[in-house]
């Protein structure tokens, strides 16, 4: 790849970097919202390297073009008083090493391998199509995320519907042992992950850092029609009775009573409480 393209390559995937975390929201599709500076900070950098790269490049060419005759009369000149002598010392082992060095010129080390051309691809995606965020493809090829181990559960404010996150209600079910949450009817925020065996899950992502550290919170949900993979939903709904409530034998699962389709939140990767009432 020539330093030119080098240079496009790296103005290309600033341009991007800052398209989806200065001018846009894209970004949180695939960090966290923390990241944002870190970003901004990255995208900034590779535009004053393709600057730097471009400029070091251009007075490299104007120097060469300022010295090249001289350096050419020189290098006559010296040649004049001693090539004879060089070529009469030279015998077989200067033939050899002449041969070698005319098989190493052959090679051109101004190139790379084609496969460099690809990274243009992720550059010009943040440019012209930003990939879409994790949603129902990802959540249904891993399990749920662990249930983090929790002794003492807050009183519950007496509210019906109860607005709740996966996380917390997946908790309740499974370590209150006060079963606070046996009988009330709950709210929850998700996005639709079709089941394998029949139902669906109601599903949140989460990320510690970036989309590759990516874990899911699920809900079930057996009782309604499924709408189609990746609708972002909030329901209402009541624990589907089961094993015992407050241990690990208890179902987290919900029999739903209304389901109403929402927009995506700007930030999708976050536990985050319902808006409102559906």
């Amino acid at each position: 790849m020539k330093r030119n393209l080098q240079v496009l390559l790296l103005v290309l995937s600033g341009l991007g970097v800052l398209r989806a975390s200065l001018f846009t929201d894209l970004y949180l599709r695939y960090v966290k919202e923390g990241m944002r500076p870190l970003l901004i900070a990255s995208g900034v950098l590779l535009i004053l390297l393709g600057v730097a790269e471009a400029w070091s490049r251009q007075r490299a060419l104007g120097g060469t073009g300022d010295g090249g005759a001289g350096g050419a009369g020189t290098g006559t000149e010296a040649g004049t008083g001693t090539d004879e002598h060089a070529h009469g010392d030279q015998g077989v082992d200067g033939d050899e090493h002449a041969h070698a060095g005319e098989t190493h010129g052959a090679h051109d080390h101004s190139g790379m391998p084609r496969v460099a051309w690809l990274l243009f691809l992720p550059a010009l995606s943040l440019l012209f199509y930003a990939p879409p965020a994790l949603g129902a493809y990802t959540a249904s090829r891993e399990p749920p995320k662990a249930v983090t181990p929790q002794d003492d559960f807050d009183p519950l404010p007496a509210i019906s519907p109860l607005p709740i996150t996966l996380r917390d209600f997946t908790s309740r079910v499974q370590q209150d042992r006060g079963q606070a949450i046996k009988g009330r009817t709950v709210l929850m925020t998700g996005f639709v992950t079709p089941g394998k065996g029949g139902g669906w899950y109601l599903t949140r992502i989460m990320l510690s850092c970036c989309a590759a550290d990516a874990q899911s919170v699920k809900v079930l949900v057996d009782d309604v029609p499924a709408p189609p993979a990746d609708t972002w939903v909030t329901l209402t709904g009541t624990w589907h009775a089961g094993g015992t409530l407050g241990t690990s034998s208890a179902p987290v699962a919900l029999d739903a009573r209304t389901v109403r389709k929402v927009a995506r939140p700007t930030n999708g990767y976050t536990d985050a409480l319902p808006l409102g009432p559906s």
